[in-house]
């Protein structure tokens, strides 16, 4: 072989030996890389939580969503020594605030305080910015309440059964408030409305106050609201009660009937309250916040804060809260088609 054949052979060789050098140190960096990013995982998840969490409330400041918020924002402050701070984010029928924890990092410091419209909003509105049952990690359900169906005072109505056999000689003769299309006092009375077989004609408002308010002044007849709303007035004999809306009664007003009992069998309906964080939190993390959140409901102070507001604390686990969360969607997709509700 001649030396310039032998030249271009061990240059050959030198480029051969310098690409697979470069390959191998490629594949140990890689390597490398993998695995300090597998071994930060569950650092990140032991140092949970090491600065600011946010909880977003996407209702006005005011009502038991804001109190939940501030209760349980105290507590996690106290009990982990970071800041946490409640955001109300209104607008939009809650899908302004939801959508921002939606879309916001799934690291376990945004939380989201969801109610009952979190299960009926996929039924309301006809393009959600996001998926309720895909884009949130269900962390714990809270707590519940129940709706009292009301009549003004003059109403010739004295229980359930006489408002529906009133309402069938009178169809499209009475009026129904609610706090908006899709909020529990709402899809209380459409499901009222489809079980009973009556046409009420529904009239909305900004929120509880006014429409108690209208209530008072007999602008509208009758209502569903929750219980604490609606309470005074019904103590005061400013409003009729004929029936609460849960599966048994409520200790808040023990000689008021349910509904199912009264005149309408098999009506039951529950306004909960609970948080959930946006989809994909590591599961070391959804546990740490459930437990937490758990025990928290177990306080005394705090029981006798929900006992004020007429909540009952429920508690459990992230996937119990996951069943309810799909139980309420399928639900009231059926409320909603029954009573031709058009999509917002």
């Amino acid at each position: 072989m001649s030396r310039p054949q032998r030249a271009e052979v061990t240059s050959s060789a030198i480029r051969l030996l310098h690409f697979a050098c470069s390959v191998l140190l490629a594949l140990l960096a890689g390597a490398t890389a993998a695995s300090a990013q597998t071994a930060a995982a569950p650092a990140e998840s032991e140092r949970y939580p090491s600065r600011t969490i946010r909880y977003i409330v996407p209702y006005p400041p005011g009502g038991f969503n804001d109190t939940l918020a501030r209760i349980v924002s105290q507590k996690l402050q106290e009990a982990w020594g970071v800041p946490v701070v409640v955001e109300n984010r209104p607008g939009g029928g809650t899908l302004i605030g939801t959508d921002a924890v939606a879309k916001a990092p799934a690291d376990g410091y945004t939380l989201l305080g969801v109610a009952f419209p979190f299960g009926a909003n996929p039924s309301i509105y006809k393009n959600l910015p996001y998926d309720t049952a895909k884009d949130f990690t269900p962390l714990i359900l809270a707590g519940q309440t129940q709706n009292l169906l009301v009549v003004r005072p003059s109403m010739p109505i004295h229980s359930v059964k006489e408002l529906i056999d009133y309402a069938k000689t009178n169809p499209g003769k009475v009026s129904y408030g609610s706090t908006g299309t899709g909020s529990s006092n709402h899809l209380s009375m459409e499901l009222f409305k489809s079980m009973a077989g009556i046409d009420i004609v529904h009239v909305p408002y900004k929120g509880s106050a006014p429409m108690v308010n209208d209530l008072l002044g007999e602008h509208i007849d009758a209502a569903f609201d929750n219980t604490p709303n609606v309470l005074p007035q019904i103590n005061a004999g400013k409003l009729r009660a004929l029936g609460v809306s849960s599966k048994t009664r409520t200790t808040l007003a023990e000689n008021v009937p349910t509904v199912s009992e009264a005149g309408a069998p098999g009506y039951e309906v529950s306004v909960w309250f609970g948080v959930v964080g946006p989809a994909g939190m590591p599961t070391e993390i959804t546990r740490k916040l459930n437990a937490e959140m758990n025990a928290i409901l177990n306080m005394d102070d705090v029981k006798r804060r929900f006992a004020e507001q007429g909540v009952e604390p429920i508690g459990g686990t992230p996937s119990e809260f996951l069943d309810h969360i799909r139980s309420e969607i399928q639900k009231w997709a059926a409320v909603v088609k029954d009573a031709n509700i058009p999509p917002q």
